[in-house]
């Protein structure tokens, strides 16, 4: 890093940690390099650094938020692993993902459970009053022992993630 002096430029090594996620808007500078090099930082209206003793150069800290990364790339990143069409739009990319960024408790993520959403919750009632559905009138016929442990396993999965209760 170079900070411009009347004498010669001050060039400063100060060591950064780099993070893959975070959006640096700006640093600060210790006052052990202020002191070393004879920096004095003024907070007036306008701010400004003047260098050594020569306080008439004014050296400007203008202060811009720049936001340089795209916030269509950081809800992709968020949501990596889905696969979106190719149709879509960026602006359709974009809404859909801030859709499911909102939504985002009504979806299984991780070790967060589905289905414990409140709120949504339908009742199944079985017609079995007369005349029966065709399914109903064939003549019952045993499972299958593997298809049965099969359907029990199922049906314990969902009990167990909330998705269908037994009433």
């Amino acid at each position: 890093m170079i900070i411009p002096h009347r004498k010669g430029n001050i060039r400063l090594n100060p060591e950064f940690v780099v993070l893959d996620d975070a959006h640096i808007q700006g640093f600060l500078l210790g006052t052990d390099y202020q002191r070393m090099y004879g920096i004095d930082i003024y907070n007036s209206s306008n701010r400004h650094i003047t260098i050594g003793t020569n306080k008439e150069k004014k050296f400007s800290l203008d202060i811009y938020q720049v936001s340089a990364h795209d916030q269509l790339e950081e809800l992709l990143n968020e949501f990596r692993e889905g696969q979106f069409s190719t149709t879509l739009t960026r602006k359709q990319k974009q809404s859909l993902l801030k859709m499911l960024r909102k939504n985002r408790p009504a979806f299984a993520i991780g070790e967060e459970p589905l289905g414990k959403t409140k709120g949504h919750h339908k009742e199944l009632y079985l017609d079995v009053e007369r005349p029966y559905p065709p399914m109903l009138r064939r003549a019952p016929y045993p499972a299958s022992l593997e298809t049965t442990k099969e359907i029990e396993k199922y049906i314990n999965e969902l009990l167990d993630m909330d998705v269908i209760r037994k009433i």
